[in-house]
Order: structure tokens, then sequence, then C-alpha cells
């Protein structure tokens, strides 16, 4: 949400950002609160962080943001706001602009986030220009709940699915509550409000995705399509189901075209402006996705060159769609269909689960999402020109990509030696590793370029002739 570029182009394809890594959002890209700060903007973040906080640079208050109310690593609980990243190494985190919000332990983070965002406008001035970010915990693990919202769900035999229910409905009451906010405070009528999941349910923790396949941390429909909606009075169409292709990527430049920002053409976004598509029903300038390429995943055992066409080695975890099709490479993760209520403490649970067994033996998987949404029906063997197309779009991303920025952990990130909290640990003239990132990487891609422009042009006129001719 926060960039309009894909995880490629930042060195963080690989996995998550851990608590204890010298690791963050690229600090030289810019980011779209900074983008609207520069169009007048005042910008809040309420919420997860989860984006690297190593340095003080790397914090959301450096990163665009006014202000900040929430925790920076990805995991905590929900009332204590406690975090552990293995045995012993646990810290508080929870933070008011830099500091430990030590003070405001023992709320339900979903109230105290939502009744931070009605403060935030009660005190702001309707007539300046304001975006905040709220990124609810919910519904992540740990599932817990308020006992209020979970009596409804009494009779759920699924313990996780009965949780899980109620953190959802505490969310829906923090919504409709912002919503109130935004209608009493005079902001309503020229507001734009966006909800956006990030991923798909973790079918293990109470979440569902059926009849889709997989889950969180897959590259198969469930773990990547998210639902979301957009709501304002500034919609020409209103009350109206979109099936247009979009990505994360698209909400930067979205917005900061809606505030009035500016977009030069250095930045080589990978986002496009999506409000003709989003409020007039016109047809998505999106025709392509690249989920991700992942060279640091688990190699598929039975991927190879070979098996890629001497395009692309199947070995390597990657997914990409283009208009109707999408294309699976290496190992896509956990990938059988699970039906509701298939979950911990169900009855039946292991035999109501649809097992798929061909992934030990496949490195390549062709599926038409838009026929066929489940990904039930393979047609690598029987498109294999189509394959090779979508192969090559891969080729082509992947010569684009900087190195992966996972750095081994730093024994200093431990809360113990930082006041029991989570925060910052590397000094402020502790340059050495931000040097690596903005110097080493604009070197490499510099030289990447040099060594790929021919390719690039070919691959340019490769994908014009596909685009026009093919899929």
């Amino acid at each position: 949400f926060i960039f309009s570029r894909y995880q490629i182009h930042t060195g963080l394809q690989h996995s998550i950002i851990r608590p204890r890594q010298p690791n963050c959002l690229p600090l030289h890209q810019v980011t779209l609160p900074q983008k609207l700060q520069e169009a007048g903007y005042a910008t809040h973040m309420v919420g997860k962080w989860h984006m690297g906080f190593y340095k003080k640079d790397c914090l959301p208050t450096r990163r665009g943001f006014d202000t900040f109310l929430g925790s920076l690593t990805g995991n905590v609980d929900y009332y204590t706001y406690d975090n552990c990243d293995g045995p012993g190494v646990c810290g508080f985190d929870l933070h008011e602009g830099e500091n430990v919000a030590w003070d405001l332990a023992g709320k339900y983070s979903t109230i105290l986030y939502s009744q931070r965002v009605s403060h935030i406008l009660a005190a702001h001035n309707p007539q300046q220009p304001i975006f905040i970010y709220i990124a609810f915990q919910a519904v992540h693990t740990p599932l817990q709940s308020p006992r209020e919202y979970i009596y409804p769900y009494r009779n759920m035999g699924n313990v996780a699915r009965r949780k899980y229910a109620a953190m959802v409905t505490c969310m829906d009451a923090a919504v409709k509550n912002i919503t109130r906010a935004l209608k009493k405070y005079g902001y309503y009528d020229n507001s734009i409000i966006i909800f956006s999941s990030d991923n798909g349910g973790q079918t293990f923790s109470g979440g569902s995705n059926w009849p889709l396949r997989g889950r969180k941390g897959t590259y198969w429909e469930g773990g990547i399509r998210s639902l979301g909606f957009v709501h304002s009075p500034l919609l020409k169409m209103k009350r109206r189901s979109s099936r247009s292709l979009m990505h994360i990527t698209d909400w930067y430049p979205t917005l900061v075209t809606l505030a009035g920002g500016n977009i030069s053409e250095t930045e080589e976004l990978d986002g496009y402006d999506m409000w003709p598509s989003i409020s007039e029903g016109k047809e998505s300038p999106r025709t392509e996705i690249l989920h991700n390429i992942d060279p640091l995943y688990n190699l598929a055992k039975s991927g190879s060159l070979e098996e890629g066409q001497e395009i692309w080695n199947t070995a390597i975890q990657a997914s990409i769609r283009v208009k109707d099709f999408k294309l699976l490479t290496g190992d896509p993760g956990y990938s059988d269909w699970i039906p509701p209520q298939t979950l911990t403490n169900f009855p039946g649970t292991w035999w109501n689960l649809e097992r798929h067994t061909d992934g030990a033996r496949k490195s390549v998987w062709l599926f038409n999402i838009t026929a066929d949404p489940f990904e039930r029906y393979d047609l690598s063997a029987q498109k294999p020109e189509i394959v090779k197309e979508l192969l090559l779009r891969i080729a082509y991303y992947n010569h684009t990509a900087i190195p992966v920025r996972y750095p081994n952990e730093d024994p200093r990130g431990n809360p113990e030696l930082n006041g029991g909290a989570w925060g910052p640990w590397a000094s402020e003239d502790e340059d050495e590793e931000e040097n690596w990132i903005n110097g080493h990487l604009k070197n490499a891609n510099k030289k990447k370029k040099c060594k790929i422009c021919k390719l690039r042009s070919f691959f340019r006129k490769l994908n014009t002739r596909i685009m026009s001719n093919r899929i």
C-alpha cells in the first residue's frame, strides 16, 4: 500500500522482515504518505507497521507520517502488546510516535486504534486534506477477542472459527465507528474510504478461503486473492462489483493522482492509476500482475531449466498473471482446498480436506483464472505456447529484480538490551547497512541495465507481440 513497486524491485521478495533483522523498506524510495505530504496533506498512521525498524530512519514518522500509534512487529498480543520472536526473546511493542507507549497497554487493539482515529478527526480541521492509514491487527493471530463479541458465536463447534468470527465482527464495528466520525466531524462528503485485505486467510487459524485453493503464504488464489471495497460519495458509479485486474501497487499512483500530487517518470512505478476504473467502470489499465519471484524459497525438486523450455528454471518459486492466464513455477505452497469448518477442534477435519498430491511431482502449472478461479484444471500440458509466453514474462521481470535483502538477525535487536521493548537498536551514524542498500544496489542496477539493455528491448518487442496477438 505504501509503495508502488513489486517486491522484486525493493529487495523484499523473500519472506517477511524479522524483528531482529537490520532491514526495512528501502530508504531511497519515496512512500505514499511522503507524496501526500508534498501535496499538502496531514498524514497519520494507526496500527501495524511491520516494515522494519532497526534504525530510527525506518520508523513510520521518518517515512512520511506526521503521527503514529501502533506496533512495529507483526504478531503482538491484542491486549498486552507483547511479542516473542523465539524462546526467551520477548518484548513490549506499542509505540506513540517514536516512544514506547507503556501506559496504553490493556485495551484491545482494534478498539484502541478506532478510538485514536476518531480523536485525530476530532482535532483536525476538515478544510485541510488528511490521509489516515489504519492497519488493524485483525484478523491476524493470536486469535483474541473481547468476550461480548464471542457470545453471538458461542454455538460454533470450531473454537478457532468462533474467535475469528468475533474478531471480524469487532473490526466491522470499528470501521462503522470511524465512518460515523467522518460524518460527525465534517469529512465524509469529500472522503474516500478504502478497505483492503493483505492476503488470503490462514486456514488453520480460523480463516477460510473456500472454494479457492491454498492459504496464506502460498501463490494459489486462496493465498493472494483479497477482497476489498471503496466507499465514497465521490464515486460516479456506485453499488457495483468489479472484476477488473488490480494490484496493491496501484493504490500509490491512484491516491497520489487523486490528491493532486506529481508522479515522476523517474520513479519507475509498477502500479497504475485505477480511479477511472473504480469510479467510472472504465477498463482497467492493468493486464498483468507479477505475484512474486522468490529465489531463496525452497527449490522444487522436479524443476529445471529444461522443464522451463530453456527460458526459466522452474525450480524457482514464481507466479505471474497475464490477462486470463496464471502461471506458477517452483513450489507454490500448500495446495489443498479446505472446505469451511474443517479447522482446528472440529470433528472430521482431516476427512473433509481435499488432498492434492501432485505438488512434489510438478514444477509448472497454468490456469485460466477467469474460467477456473478455483485452480482445479491445470492447462500446462495442453497450452505449451502460453506457458512459454508467461515464462518469458517471468524471465523479463527477473532481469529487472534487485538482489534479495534478507540479512542475518542482529543480537543487538533483543528487547532485553533495549529496556524490554522492541525498537530501533542501530545508531544513526551507523550507516554501513544503508550504504549497502542505497549504494550497492544502485550500482548493481546500473551495471545490470547496461548488460541487459538489448535483452530488455527484445522482451519489450516480444511482449507487444504477445499482448496483441496471442493471449
